[in-house]
Formats: C-alpha cells, sequence, structure tokens
C-alpha cells in the first residue's frame, strides 16, 4: 500500500513542478505540461506499489501476480468423490456440486 506520507510528498512535488512549468512556459504549453503531471505522477506512485506488493506488473508485463499471486487459475474439491480438477463438472463423477480451493 501507498504510505500516506509519500503520496503527500509526490503530490506536493508535482504541485511545485507543475506551478514551475506553468511560470516558465507560455500558456497552453505550460497547462499540458502541468496536466501531464498530474495524471503521471499518481500512475507511477501505484506502479511502484504494485511492484512492492508483487501483483500485476511486477515482471514487467509477464502476467503474473493476479489474486493472492496466483496465475494458476482456481481449482474446485468435488463435494460427491473429493476429487480436484479445474472446469465445470467432475471428470471422474460427473458432479456439479464442487467448492473452491485455494
Amino acid at each position: 500500500m501507498i504510505n500516506y506520507k509519500t503520496y503527500l510528498i509526490f503530490l506536493f512535488g508535482s504541485l511545485a513542478v507543475s506551478i514551475g512549468l506553468q511560470m516558465l512556459l507560455p500558456f497552453p504549453y505550460g497547462l499540458i505540461a502541468a496536466l501531464a503531471i498530474f495524471i503521471v505522477f499518481p500512475l507511477f506512485l501505484r506502479n511502484r506499489a504494485m511492484k512492492r506488493m508483487g501483483g500485476m506488473g511486477s515482471d514487467g508485463g509477464s502476467g503474473a501476480g493476479g489474486f493472492f499471486g496466483q496465475s494458476q487459475g482456481v481449482k474446485y474439491i468435488c463435494l460427491a468423490c473429493n476429487n480436484k480438477y479445474k472446469g465445470g463438472m467432475c471428470p471422474r463423477c460427473g458432479s456439479k456440486m464442487k467448492r473452491a480451493d485455494f
């Protein structure tokens, strides 16, 4: 999770940089640059936090991560024969009664 103190530092830092750019650049370019900074900085913070937590995007877009860091999907356990499987119905007995196994 993003630390509140770090978020405020980045927020006020981006505010200072955008005000500085608006003073240096002419009107439309300074405004565009300031808006771009306010869009890019939160995306950078979220990306950094996701990498730190090991979530999506931690391996350079390989698709690893996901729900609780598992990439193999949800497995089910059949309530009739206690078989572990993936999919809609049990391949062993054909029952559709199942529970999720994480």
